[in-house]
């Protein structure tokens, strides 16, 4: 009986009626609480974690783990202000003897534009990837396909090999509410896949994890943080100093795309959002870009520069 006390489904049930009784929230939010606590939950169960066990870089990997799949700095903070609440819930009875969200960061709040990567940069990420390594390859293609297509890490994560037209030049994406697109994928993407396939070919993969294009070395696909993990580390071998996420190669995908002349609707498309303000959002990183030019090389502005000639 005790053990069935402390599983998940008991434990939020427990959590809601405390919500409810003792704190007295609305049923819109008992509803918001609940909804972002079983974010957590099927994070955790994804990571064969168990709840009452979860540590602080846990904890810190889930925060990651929102920014990476596009949920808004705003709402990141709604979501760890509920998963504290969850904790404090849970020492208070008696689950746990400490409080693991005591020292988790949200994010900070702002108009800050996300970083971007240059193709250069994109470059030197792979160009650090070790390819003597077993992953070498994968890390490779995970890399160019995030950047080339513009994924979501949880749309990469979730890609078939069945969602493949390489000979078309394009992939099926099932995205956000299982909304599906097809997104174009560069020859680039493409030659980078193939070699990580030979690799691919001659592994033994876990029985139902055949179709999943990523995989571990144990043969089953990868989970969010192992990609989040991965492009940190090998930001860090290729000497690049920007804070940068799966969700960047994304952001640079988007960027690229506008600097080289691509509508907005289409890039929309592409990136498979709702709403066409959210693509907005990279009208302001071009015309950031676009300040930064005219500054450095507007003729007005180097005249400044120049040295003054004597009279």
């Amino acid at each position: 009986m005790e053990t069935d006390k402390k599983t998940p489904s008991n434990i939020v049930r427990q959590y809601q009626r405390y919500l409810k009784l003792q704190r007295g929230y609305s049923a819109n939010t008992l509803d918001a609480y609940i909804r972002d606590l079983l974010k957590l939950i099927n994070y955790v169960e994804e990571e064969h974690k168990d709840l009452l066990s979860v540590q602080l870089s846990d904890l810190q990997h889930f925060a990651a783990s929102l920014h990476d799949i596009g949920i808004h700095p705003r709402s990141q903070c709604r979501i760890l202000s509920g998963i504290r609440s969850f904790f404090r819930f849970l020492e208070l009875e008696g689950y746990r003897d400490d409080d693991p969200s005591e020292l988790l960061e949200s994010p900070v709040l702002g108009d800050h534009l996300p970083e971007v990567l240059s193709t250069a940069e994109v470059d030197m990420l792979e160009n650090a990837i070790d390819l003597s390594k077993w992953e070498g390859r994968r890390n490779r293609a995970i890399i160019e396909v995030l950047f080339s297509c513009g994924l979501r890490v949880s749309e990469l994560v979730s890609l078939h090999l069945s969602d493949l037209y390489l000979e078309e030049r394009y992939v099926r994406v099932v995205g956000k509410g299982s909304k599906e697109r097809l997104v174009p994928i560069s020859p680039r993407a493409v030659k980078e896949l193939g070699y990580w396939f030979m690799d691919r070919n001659v592994m033994k993969i876990k029985p139902g994890e055949e179709d999943y294009v990523f995989l571990n070395r144990r043969g089953a696909h990868l989970t969010r943080t192992m990609i989040l993990l991965m492009i940190k580390q090998t930001a860090v071998d290729a000497g690049i100093q920007k804070t940068i996420s799966p969700h960047t190669l994304r952001h640079s995908f988007a960027t690229a795309l506008l600097e080289g002349g691509a509508d907005l609707r289409a890039i929309q498309a592409m990136l498979g959002h709702e709403s066409i303000g959210t693509t907005e959002i990279y009208t302001h990183i071009d015309m950031t870009t676009l300040r930064e030019q005219i500054l450095n090389h507007h003729p007005r502005n180097m005249a400044k520069n120049r040295p003054q000639q004597p009279l």
